[in-house]
Parts: C-alpha cells; sequence; structure tokens
C-alpha cells in the first residue's frame, strides 16, 4: 500500500485548521483501487464525545463520530451540510475528503475514565457511518469498542457496513458488561435504485446478512428501513418487498424513516433527481415546499404500512433474542404511533 503524503490545501477542498490546531492536519492519499479518489485528513481531535443539541429529536445525548464525511457517497445523507464547517464542499467533497480522527480510541478511553463522566449512553454512527470503506484502513472501531468494554459503558452503533462483522467478538465480549444496541440501516431492496442513491455502501442483502449473522451469535439486531424515498421506493409492492426481506434477516424491528431534505443534503439530492429522474423534480417540490421534512400525512401513510407489513410478516418483540445484556438500539425518533421524521446516515 503506497501513501503519498500532501499538502493541506487540495483540488476538492481544505481541512481548516484553526479547527483542529496549526500542527494537527496530515493530508493523505493511497494508491489502492477502494480508495481512489478520496483524500483523508488525519486530525488528532481535542475531544471525541459529543453532546447532542438539545433542540434535536435524537432521544441520546451523547455520540462519537471518528470520521466526517463519507464515502457511502448516499445522495441523501444530512450530515452534507457539516463539511460546510470546515470549508470543505457539501457535494463530491462530502464523498471523498474523509476527516480521520486518529486519536478517537486513546481520547475516547481518557474521557471515559474522566471523574466528570457519569457513563451515559453513547451512541455511533448516527452522523456518518463509522463503519465506512475508511475503518478497513485506520482501524479505530476496535479502540473505541474496547474502552467502551473495558469501562462497562453503553452504547449503539447504526451502520450500512458490513465491515461491523470484524468486530463480532468485540461487541460480544461489550455485551457481557453493558447494554449494546446494534441496528442496521437498508431503506429498500431495489437494485437499480441502490445503485444510483448509495454507490458507496455495500449492497442491501449483504446488509441484511450482517443482521442474519448477528442474529446466528444470539444478539438480537434492528433494522432502520431509511430512508423511504418518495415515488421512487414507497409503492406497496415495494414496501412489502423491503420489510419479507428484513423478515428473513431475522431482524427483531423496523423502523421506517422517510427521506428528509435538510439544506446542503437538499441541493445535492435535488441535482441527482434533476439527472436521473426530471420528471419528479415538480413532485418533490411540492411535497417538501413545506421545508426539510415530507407532510406528516404522507409520513404516518408510510408508517402504518410498514407496521402492518412488519406484523404480517412477525416482526417484533416475539422474535427478539435478548441474551446477556444485548438490547435493541435506542429509540431514534417519536413514538410508534407517529411518523418518524429524522434521517441518521
Amino acid at each position: 500500500m503506497r501513501w503519498d503524503n500532501l499538502t493541506e490545501d487540495s483540488e476538492h477542498g481544505r481541512a481548516d485548521t484553526a479547527l483542529f490546531g496549526a500542527d494537527a492536519v496530515t493530508t493523505r492519499t493511497f494508491d489502492t483501487p477502494e480508495f481512489r479518489g478520496i483524500t483523508f485528513h488525519e486530525i488528532r481531535a481535542r475531544s471525541i464525545i459529543n453532546r447532542v443539541p438539545a433542540v434535536s429529536r435524537m432521544s441520546f445525548q451523547w455520540t462519537v463520530n471518528p470520521y466526517r464525511g463519507c464515502s457511502h457517497a448516499c445522495v441523501y445523507c444530512f450530515a452534507r451540510k457539516t463539511h460546510s464547517y470546515l470549508d470543505l464542499d457539501t457535494g463530491l467533497g462530502f464523498d471523498s475528503q474523509i476527516v480521520v480522527k486518529t486519536n478517537a480510541p486513546e481520547l475516547l478511553r481518557r474521557q471515559l475514565g474522566s471523574r466528570r463522566w457519569q457513563g451515559e449512553h453513547i451512541a455511533m454512527g448516527t452522523n456518518v457511518d463509522c463503519y465506512q470503506r475508511a475503518e478497513g484502513r485506520y482501524r479505530l472501531m476496535p479502540g473505541i469498542i474496547s474502552a467502551l468494554r473495558d469501562h462497562a459503558n453503553p452504547f449503539s452503533i447504526l451502520t450500512k457496513g458490513t465491515l461491523i462483522l470484524r468486530d463480532l467478538d468485540l461487541i460480544e465480549q461489550a455485551a457481557e458488561v453493558t447494554d449494546v444496541g446494534i441496528s442496521v440501516s437498508v431503506g429498500f431492496t431495489d437494485q437499480e435504485l441502490w445503485r444510483t442513491v448509495e454507490p458507496g455502501t455495500p449492497a442491501p442483502e449483504r446488509r441484511l446478512e450482517v443482521v442474519r449473522t448477528f442474529g446466528e451469535h444470539g444478539i438480537g439486531c434492528g433494522v432502520l428501513m431509511a430512508p423511504v424515498i418518495p415515488f421512487l421506493s414507497d409503492q406497496p409492492a415495494q414496501l412489502r418487498d423491503t420489510v419479507r426481506a428484513i423478515a428473513a434477516s431475522g431482524a427483531t424491528s423496523v423502523t421506517p424513516l422517510v427521506l428528509h431534505l435538510r439544506p446542503g443534503a437538499r441541493e445535492w439530492f435535488m441535482a441527482w433527481l434533476e439527472q436521473h429522474h426530471p420528471h419528479l423534480v415538480p413532485r418533490y417540490r411540492r411535497l417538501y415546499a413545506e421545508g426539510s421534512y415530507a407532510p406528516k400525512w404522507y409520513q404516518r401513510r408510510i408508517t402504518r404500512q410498514v407496521h402492518e407489513l412488519a406484523e404480517e410478516y412477525g416482526i417484533g418483540p416475539t422474535r427478539a433474542q435478548t441474551p446477556r445484556r444485548i438490547r435493541p438500539p435506542e429509540p431514534t425518533g417519536p413514538p410508534a404511533s407517529e411518523p418518524t421524521q429524522l434521517s441518521l446516515i
């Protein structure tokens, strides 16, 4: 594997060293097919446990995000806006300019050991995926999970990445001493749609294999059915196919989330829509005319349909396995009777 040392400036953007310290950023590329075209900005972060803003709809208060930017390149990703805080592009830059907090494991271990830390639940994968392709090179998650295990600190992981299976043994060890929740994101099973809207992710069936493997190891794994994309993955037959596949994987739960389009993601998604499905642009403008979220009537309809299908296929608490101290992931939105309005990846 050949590393090329680069300057802090690149043709796609710049990591703002003022945010991390003048000597904190090293910019690298490496010449292997899976990382070609991607630039890594290695930083030494000053803190790693982040407080969720009080205005957020999240039910958890603390997160750990070892990466910023994501090579999954999901065209709808709400986290795109965060790249603008670093003076990096929220389109192609978000997909190819990845910030890596190389000291995340040791920093987390130190913060968990602080007298000020109260051992609260930590959520991971709620901004960008901690098991994106970069994790295969940097291997930050084993150290992070080990630190959480050693401090018996409860945590949950949400991912689209199959690389989580590499750390299955560590997750099992952590579950012996604390509460652990695992969830996999699979919004649809349509292969053509997946290739264009989530080009850097493992295929949906491979993600469902992750759910199946966790189940075979006695670890209940939920599925975040996100996002349900209006007019592209929301037809009754499509919802049925997706829920059927989720049920066949042995998932303990399924939670539907309708696409939402925050600033940053909205512009990128609409440009993609104009290119691939121009006839849908007027319908989207009408559906999202009031802001980032689809109307509540639409969300309720999708939620009801998915819940009915889940009941039909037997997904729910009666199928959950809860050995040791493993439990379902933390709730990510309103109660089941209400449509969920947020997307995590």
